[in-house]
This record gives C-alpha cells, structure tokens and sequence, in this order.
C-alpha cells in the first residue's frame, strides 16, 4: 500500500517519436539536452538496447558520457574522471552478454503492414467465475509513454477519464520499465502507484514487477559514474542509464518514494498459472528454487547497496530471447515452470517486432521490417506469451486480459 497520497505526476505533452525508434536506438527529437557521446568510431549510431563500450579485444576503456546540462540546470552528478586504462575482466558470462555488448539485432525499417508470417494471438477475454476474483490484466513495457498508458487503460474499462481506477475487483499486473525513452516515467510510476491504492480500496490490486530499466534508474541514482565490474572491463550505471534513453526530467523528479517503492518490486510472481516475469530469460534460476526465495534474494542484494551486485542484477535481467529459438525455447521455458510452477510464462523486456523479425546477415541479405503489433505474440510451443508490444518503436502499448482465448 503506497503511503500518503500520490500525484499522478505532470504530463509532458504528447510523445515524440521518430524513425530512429524503429530500429531501437535512443529517441531523438530536438538536440538533447543529454546528448552524449557513444564512444564508437565518428559517432556511428548504436544499435541494440546496450551498446558496446568497447570493440572486441579492446583493454582500455573510453570516456564515459556525461551529462550535458541545459543553462542553469545543475548537472546529473559531478562528472568522474575519466579511467585509465584497465584489463578487460574475465567473461563471468559464457552463455549471454553483458550490457556493454552489443544486444538486439538490427531490424531493416521496412514500411509497416506489408505481408508477413507474423503470429500474434486475437484473444478473447474471458469473463471471471461468479463469485470469485476479479478479471486478470497484464500490461507490457510502458517506458515513460504515459498517455499510451492512459489510452489503453481507458480502452480495458480500468480507469475512468479522471484517470483514477474504475475496474472494482480486477487484478493489474504491470510487467516492469517503467522509464526510460519516453517523456514521462515519473508520471507512469505515480499513476501506478495510485492505482493500486485506489485498487485496493475497491476490492482489486494493481501490483508491479521490477524490471531491468527500474535497476538502471535505481543505480544510476545511487552510484552514478561509480566504475562498476563488467564482461568487458569496467562501466557506470549513468553511462549505461543516458545510452538507453534516460530522461533527465525523469531524475530530476526522482523521489526517494519512488526508489523505495522500486525497491520492493517483487521480480516473479504466480497467477492463475501464469508465471508473470519481466525478461525471457532463464537468470531468476540463479536466484532460488522458489519464486518466494528468487524474491526475497533479490530484496536482500539490493538493499546492499552494493554497485557492483547491484550491476550484476542488471546485467543478468537484461538477457532476452531465451525462449525464442525453437529447438532450446521450449525447454528453456519448461525448466522455469518446472521450478516455479504453472503453465505458461508471460514476460516483457523483448519488444515482438524483434521476436518475429528477420535479421538481415553479413553477406548482405535484406532484412524484414518489423511488422505491426496489435495483440500479444504466443510462442516456444505455446508455452510464453510476450506482452512487449515496442511502444517506443513499431507497436504499441500491449494491456490484455488473461487467460488469453487461443
């Protein structure tokens, strides 16, 4: 229960996107006033969710953006000096990345609702028992684009247009990242705070997972350009959080509220044999048997306050596309819900256009653009449903009634 009464938080007019968002770099919009450098050759656009800090085999490691400030603004943090050159760590890592790799694959801009194999599910909500719970919501990756938010919300009959919860009984469950890429985080994190005090007044819940952009904002208010220990060498958590669309409104606003309650986000949770996860990965094994101890682990190495245990959660809740090959998918999800129970696993994190695209190779070949999402994407045998629907690229802000009908 949040404490006190939350705002909703100050919108910031509407969204502004660009054809940069289709193939998953930064936005951009008007010269950011967090404009920084990438550290790659002549500024080359970067690619992927966690660009790299260095080229292969690289042993020294280039200056850590900054932060640029606008005039009479005070900075982020006091900028660190810039580190001198370090052995490149030994790969802890073998069978991922870290987050100063290169992440997703490029996806060619390819005009949107041509023909594809694309194999979204249409769902029909399924009406509650009498007498029982309320209707079960599930919502994917919002990434700051709070008036998407509200739309669809709206659309699900959960908040009436004063924005405040009109769904009684249901039960809301928001899958991580928050923040990030678009204008408003803040704003997303109030709303959703409030929400579930107003939720639970009405008999329902609106509930939260913790995702890996909540541990990005987390670290990068708490260690800023304290070096951390990586795969590759060392990084910061502010450079990593301004490579990955950090807002500087957003940790202007930024809360101890807010923090806390970030803090406490539970990491998995079990509903009606769906186990609701932020990433397609199968990193929360490492965590415990149990999603009660995968939880309370989690609680415990983050009120270490430690920078690098805290990066290390990071990086292993960045991994993605563990479900999607369709040999190693479907087991990978099965030792999940062997573990933890239930039948199938619904996450976020991995934005559909990049689970149903085609990747163009080294020898040329063209890419598909990715196609339109309007629903949820099944796959790995049935067995994952992702909810990601990339509202900060070619789709859109994915609110959905579960079980899905298909």
């Amino acid at each position: 229960m949040v404490e006190g009464s939350m705002t909703q938080g100050a919108g910031q007019g509407p969204a502004m996107r660009t054809d940069t968002l289709r193939d998953f770099r930064v936005p951009v919009t008007e010269p950011a006033p967090h404009s920084v450098s990438t550290g790659l050759p002549g500024d080359a656009p970067v690619y992927g969710e966690y660009p790299a800090y260095y080229e292969e085999g690289a042993t020294t490691v280039p200056q850590q953006p900054g932060y640029a400030p606008q005039a009479g603004t005070p900075p982020l943090a006091e900028p660190a000096p810039e580190p001198g050159p370090v052995p490149s760590a030994p790969d802890d890592d073998l069978d991922g990345y870290t987050p100063t790799q290169r992440d997703l694959p490029v996806i060619g801009r390819g005009a949107l609702g041509g023909p594809g194999d694309t194999v979204q599910v249409q769902y029909v909500p399924q009406e509650p028992a009498a007498g029982g719970p309320g209707p079960l919501y599930v919502v994917g990756d919002v990434h700051g684009y709070l008036d998407e938010l509200v739309t669809e919300l709206h659309a699900q009959g959960l908040i009436d247009a004063e924005r405040r919860w009109s769904a009684g009984n249901a039960r809301l469950w928001f899958l991580g990242d928050f923040t990030d890429r678009g204008p408003d985080g803040i704003g997303v994190i109030d709303l959703v705070m409030r929400l579930s005090a107003e939720a639970a007044a009405a008999g329902g819940y609106c509930k939260a997972l913790m995702g890996n952009h909540e541990l990005l904002l987390i670290g990068a208010k708490r260690f800023g350009d304290t070096p951390v220990s990586s795969g590759a060498g060392t990084a910061t958590f502010q450079a990593a959080w301004l490579l990955n669309g950090g807002q500087r409104t957003d940790m202007e606003r930024l809360q101890d509220v807010h923090l806390q309650w970030m803090s406490r986000l539970d990491a998995a949770v079990l509903e009606e044999g769906h186990l609701l996860l932020h990433s397609d990965t199968t990193a929360y094994l490492d965590y415990g048997d149990s999603i009660e101890d995968v939880n309370d682990t989690i609680h415990e190495l983050l009120n270490r306050n430690d920078a690098d245990i805290t990066w290390d959660l990071f990086r292993k809740f960045t991994k993605r596309f563990a479900f999607r090959d369709e040999e190693t998918g479907p087991q990978a999800v099965r030792e999940l819900l062997g573990t933890y129970g239930g039948h199938r696993v619904v996450h976020g994190h991995s934005p559909i256009p990049y689970l149903l695209g085609e990747v163009g190779t080294e020898d040329g070949d063209e890419a598909r653009g990715p196609e339109a999402v309007d629903g949820p994407h099944v796959y790995a045998d049935g067995l994952a449903i992702a909810m990601d629907g990339g509202v900060t690229m070619a789709g859109k802000l994915l609110v959905v009634q579960l079980p899905l009908n298909d």
